[in-house]
């Protein structure tokens, strides 16, 4: 198992033809390094042949583009190496797809099924062979005509026929009697509206004559004193923390549909609305610490203005600069709690923080997360799991190079997670899981275990190499990537906080920036009520207007505003006169 020869990768760009940085239509070659010194020398002695000729223009035509693009600073490194290596994947029949496709090993269609098949022998231009039959193409899940029952938001109005009655005698046979059926037949309407919309009202004035008092019409009863409503609040923050839209964005978009909405005025909605929220992210904090299973990781964050960020916890001031955004979720008594924490800290640190509040007597928690130090830093005591899927990713980076061996690998994960979605499809008990993870995922992981040990220990694979580098990280950490084959509950990977770092991801790609550190924290708030709400599949919008108009109540007894429980104390209230 040898190393991987050099090679320079080079791409046919037509620039006329092609804009910058397009892949459609770009022809892939592969120089290895010796290939062009050879070429080089056979250039002092006499004429090269033809396809050497092109082969060299090639690679001086992508060092051109190359160049050219860097000058024009419209590439990153990320879209370079897509635009060269073409697109990175993770599922195991799109690595065997590409594995395929580059001659690197050998699949039949019941490996990658007949779409992987077809892309994996199609051309550089992705068209099928001459000849062969269009394949059959299976519809994902999830893709298709939405439901009527999907639109839970949406407003039910019932249409009475307008013909007929329960009871009544059949036109059709004039025989028998018609009654209604259990499920009405439904008709789905979507009309577009601005995301935040307004109404003038033009109240009536009449002055008297003699002594000049001016009468004027009152507003109709629900109108409100406000100009912005709680809705609108609301609005504002579920489009900017939680789909990503910049204020300015959406100050654009409300003043070309002849609503304004200056930027300047959607902060201060916002931030008038934080210490209302404050206090049930509070109390969501309180209950996230009781969970039993907590997940931790941060993302990279910039705060323009930071001096008015605290100090890392346990740290001198200015010892560390960096700044980030930590997500937890905690899971736990049937609800799944995310929260959001910007500042200085690690996410070890602020977990750390969080479950210093645990009620005493509980169990140790689960702690999923990968293996980064910052996400362990602190004194708390828990379970230590590690995710899988961030070793998994780490065999698929390396699978071009090492064909045979990552296969291997992802074959064996492949199971696991076949055996972890077949107890989810079964509803089976955290130790019913446990006990069928033992039966079945034990075993594969074990000899995955001895396979990856015998390839170091006979040098089948290089220690010191990219392969044996991932390998000796995988067998460091085994047992905290093992923790599901031991207790109960214990999850495979870190996906769910994965998943919840994406909204603080957004924000940063759209927005770029928090601008000071109060900023920081109302975007923290947003967030982790937002999502808290999709994790429980409860309305963000509607939960959010039924605590900024009730502020009072909320500010008594947060705990009974979470997003799981403020229905029944919202139907509680004392109807307004």
């Amino acid at each position: 198992m040898g190393r991987k020869k050099q090679k320079i990768l080079t791409r046919m760009v037509s620039s006329a033809e092609q804009p910058l940085l397009t892949p459609g239509g770009v022809e892939r070659q592969e120089l290895e390094l010796t290939e062009l010194i050879g070429m080089l020398e056979r250039a002092r002695s006499g004429p090269l042949l033809e396809a050497e000729v092109g082969q060299l223009t090639v690679a001086l035509e992508t060092l051109a583009f190359l160049t050219s693009a860097l000058e024009q600073k419209e590439v990153s490194l990320y879209r370079l190496r897509k635009l060269l290596f073409g697109s990175g994947t993770e599922s195991l029949r799109n690595v065997k797809a590409a594995l395929v496709k580059a001659g690197l090993t050998e699949a039949g269609e019941g490996d990658l099924g007949t779409e992987g098949l077809a892309l994996a022998q199609s051309d550089d231009e992705g068209a099928a062979p001459p000849g062969a039959a269009p394949p059959e193409t299976k519809k994902r899940p999830g893709h298709g005509r939405i439901a009527a029952t999907e639109f839970t938001g949406a407003l039910v109005t019932e249409v009475p026929h307008h013909e007929l009655t329960s009871g009544c005698l059949c036109p059709e046979c004039e025989r028998g009697r018609v009654y209604p059926l259990k499920e009405p037949s439904r008709l789905v309407r979507v009309r577009g509206m601005a995301p935040l919309e307004a109404e003038v009202l033009e109240l009536a004035r009449l002055r008297c004559n003699g002594c000049g008092y001016v009468f004027t019409a009152r507003a109709p009863a629900g109108m409100g004193t406000e100009k912005y409503n709680a809705g609108a609040t609301a609005m504002v923050g579920l489009l900017r923390y939680g789909s990503g839209v910049p204020f300015y964005r959406l100050e654009k978009l409300q003043k070309s549909l002849g609503i304004p909405l200056p930027s300047s005025i959607q902060w201060k909605l916002v931030e008038e609305s934080a210490p209302v929220l404050e206090s049930v992210m509070e109390a969501l904090t309180a209950e996230a610490a009781n969970g039993t299973v907590v997940h931790n990781d941060d993302t990279t964050m910039t705060v323009l203005e930071t001096d008015k960020l605290k100090a890392p916890t346990g740290a001198k001031e200015g010892e560390r600069t960096g700044i980030f955004t930590s997500g937890i979720v905690s899971v736990g008594d049937g609800h799944r709690i995310a929260l959001y924490m910007t500042g200085r800290n690690h996410a070890g640190e602020n977990l750390q923080e969080v479950l210093s509040r645990r009620r005493a007597g509980l169990a140790v928690p689960i702690q999923m997360c990968d293996s980064l130090s910052r996400n362990m830093k602190g004194t708390f005591k828990t379970l230590l799991a590690h995710c899988l899927a961030h070793g998994r990713r780490k065999i698929a980076d390396v699978s071009e190079a090492f064909p045979e061996e990552s296969l291997y690998v992802l074959e064996k994960l492949s199971e696991v997670y076949g055996h972890d979605d077949e107890a989810k499809e079964r509803g089976l008990t955290k130790e019913e899981r446990l006990l069928y993870h033992q039966e079945r995922s034990g075993p594969v992981m074990e000899e995955l275990h001895t396979y990856m040990t015998t390839q170091l220990l006979q040098r089948r694979v290089e220690p010191n190499g990219t392969l044996g580098g991932v390998f000796k990280h995988l067998l460091k950490h085994w047992k905290p990537l093992t923790l599901f084959l031991r207790e109960a509950g214990a999850p495979l990977d870190n996906n769910l906080c994965e998943r919840a770092l994406k909204r603080a991801v957004m924000h940063r790609k759209n927005s770029l920036f928090y601008k000071t550190a109060n900023g920081a924290r109302v975007g923290d708030l947003y967030m982790t009520l937002i999502h808290t709400c999709e994790l429980g599949e409860v309305n963000p919008f509607v939960y959010l207007v039924a605590l900024l108009k009730n502020p009072t109540e909320v500010g008594k007894s947060p705990a009974n505003w979470l997003p799981w429980n403020y229905q029944g104390t919202l139907a509680s209230l004392p109807s307004p006169v």
